[in-house]
C-alpha cells in the first residue's frame, strides 16, 4: 500500500501561524515530505505568502492584500492572533520563504497561487524558483486554470497541479481538463474522496497523482491511505508523521 507524502498545510499551521517561516520551520523539523503556501502578489509587484484576500484573519492589519505595498504588509504582525510567542512574526515574502527551502533540504514546496495570474506576473516567481536551483523541489498549483497554464507557458518544465473543490461535470470532464492542462497532480476537497469513491482510482488511471487536502483526523487518514492517496495535506504534519511511522511499525 502507498505511503504518502505528508504535506504541512500552510506549515505546521497547528503549532505556529499560518504562513509564517515559524511555520514552514515547525513544519521542516516535524518531518513533512513538502510545505503548502499560498502566494499573491502585492500592489508594488513583489510576491508575498498569505491566503486569505484580505489581512485581518491573520494579521493585526486591514486591507487587501493585492492593494497593499510590501512595506505595509511587512509592517503588519502575522504572530500574535495565534499566540504571544509568535509576536513578531512577518507576512514572509516567497524569496525568504526560498532561501528557508535552500537551507532546509529534504522538503518539498507545494506552490499555490492564489486567484488568476498572468504569465507576467508568474515568470518571476518560475525565474526565482530557478534561481534557487529548486525546480525540482517545487509543483505550482491553482484551482483557476488560468494560472496553471500561467506557470506552464512561464515555465513549461515546472511540475503543476490542479486544486479541485467539487467535480460538476464529472470525472471524465476532470481527467479531460487535467489533460489539457498539462498537470501532473490533481489536488481534490477530501469530502470528494466519499462523494466519488472512484476518483483517486480514475486520476491514477490517467497518469496523474492525487494529493488530497485538508485531512486531519486519523479516520480520514486511514480512509485516504486506503484509497492509495499519493500525498495527505493537513495542518498536523507531525502527527500525520507519526501516524503513519506507528502504522508502518
Amino acid at each position: 500500500m502507498t505511503v504518502p507524502v505528508v504535506v504541512a498545510h500552510r506549515g505546521s499551521s497547528a503549532v505556529a501561524p499560518q504562513n509564517t517561516l515559524a511555520a514552514f520551520e515547525a513544519a521542516w523539523r516535524s518531518g513533512a515530505g513538502s510545505i503548502e503556501i499560498d502566494i499573491q502578489p502585492t500592489a508594488d509587484g513583489h510576491v508575498v505568502v498569505i491566503h486569505d484576500d484580505t489581512v485581518e484573519a491573520t494579521t493585526d492589519g486591514q486591507g487587501v492584500v493585492t492593494e497593499m505595498t510590501l512595506e505595509a504588509l511587512r509592517a503588519l504582525d502575522a504572530g500574535s492572533w495565534f499566540a504571544p510567542a509568535y509576536a513578531g512574526q512577518r507576512v514572509p515574502t516567497f524569496g525568504e520563504v526560498l532561501d528557508l527551502m535552500v537551507r532546509r533540504p529534504g522538503i518539498d514546496l507545494l506552490l499555490e497561487l492564489k486567484g488568476a495570474w498572468t504569465t507576467e506576473q508568474v515568470r518571476p516567481v518560475t525565474a526565482a524558483i530557478r534561481a534557487a536551483g529548486l525546480a525540482d523541489r517545487v509543483i505550482g498549483q491553482s484551482f483557476w486554470p488560468q494560472s496553471v497554464t500561467a506557470l506552464a507557458e512561464a515555465d513549461p518544465d515546472l511540475r503543476r497541479g490542479l486544486l479541485v473543490f467539487e467535480v460538476p461535470d464529472g470525472l471524465d470532464a476532470l481527467v479531460a481538463t487535467c489533460a489539457e492542462l498539462g498537470v501532473m497532480t490533481c489536488n481534490p476537497y477530501g469530502p470528494l474522496l466519499v462523494t466519488h469513491p472512484d476518483l483517486v482510482d480514475r486520476l491514477h488511471a490517467a497518469g496523474l497523482q492525487v494529493q488530497v487536502w485538508t485531512l486531519n483526523e486519523p479516520e480520514q487518514w486511514a480512509a485516504a491511505v486506503q484509497l492509495g492517496v499519493d500525498a495527505v495535506i493537513t495542518d498536523r504534519p507531525d502527527r500525520l508523521a507519526g501516524w503513519l511511522a506507528a502504522r508502518a511499525a
